[in-house]
C-alpha cells in the first residue's frame, strides 16, 4: 500500500479556511485543477456515501464517495470510485486544525492506496505535488492578505 501526507499552514484562522473547503461538491470553487463538479444521484453533499463526479483541468473524470465530514473536527474523508490513474482501494482525509500562534491554520491531507510497485511511489508524488500541494498553494494565495 502506498500512502502520501502534505501538509501546509495557512495565514487564515481555521473556520475561514474550512468555510472555504468544506462544501464536498465545491472543490472547482478553490482548487486549480478541478473545472466542474456535481453530486450524483440529487445527494445532498453533506451526505455519508454521496459521490462527486468531477472534471480535471485535464480533461479526465474521477468519481469520489464522501466517507467521513466532520465540521467539529473540520475534516473530510473519501474514497475513489473512478479514476484514469492505476490505483485502487483510494483512501483520502483532509483535516484541519487550529495553530493559535497567528491564528493560522494546519492542513493536512493524507491518502492510502494500492497500485503496482513501479507505479506507486510515481502516483504518490504526483498526487501529493498536484492534487495536495497545490490545493494549499491555492488556498495559502485566496488567504494572502486577508484578516
Amino acid at each position: 500500500m502506498a500512502k502520501v501526507t502534505i501538509s501546509s499552514v495557512i495565514d487564515a484562522p481555521v473556520e475561514k479556511v474550512w468555510a472555504r473547503i468544506r462544501d464536498f461538491n465545491g472543490l472547482p470553487s478553490w482548487h486549480p485543477r478541478m473545472v466542474e463538479s456535481h453530486i450524483e444521484d440529487g445527494k445532498d453533499a453533506g451526505t455519508i456515501g454521496c459521490v462527486r463526479n468531477f472534471e480535471l483541468a485535464s480533461g479526465a473524470r474521477i468519481r469520489e464517495k464522501l466517507l467521513d465530514f466532520s465540521d467539529d473536527n473540520f475534516l473530510v474523508s473519501y474514497s475513489i470510485l473512478e479514476t484514469p490513474q492505476p490505483l485502487t482501494n483510494h483512501k483520502a482525509t483532509l483535516q484541519l486544525r487550529r495553530v493559535t500562534d497567528g491564528d493560522r491554520t494546519y492542513a493536512e491531507w493524507t491518502a492510502s492506496f494500492d497500485a503496482a510497485p513501479e507505479e506507486a511511489d510515481k502516483l504518490a508524488e504526483g498526487m501529493g505535488a498536484n492534487v495536495f500541494q497545490g490545493g494549499f498553494n491555492a488556498l495559502k494565495s485566496h488567504f494572502a492578505g486577508q484578516s
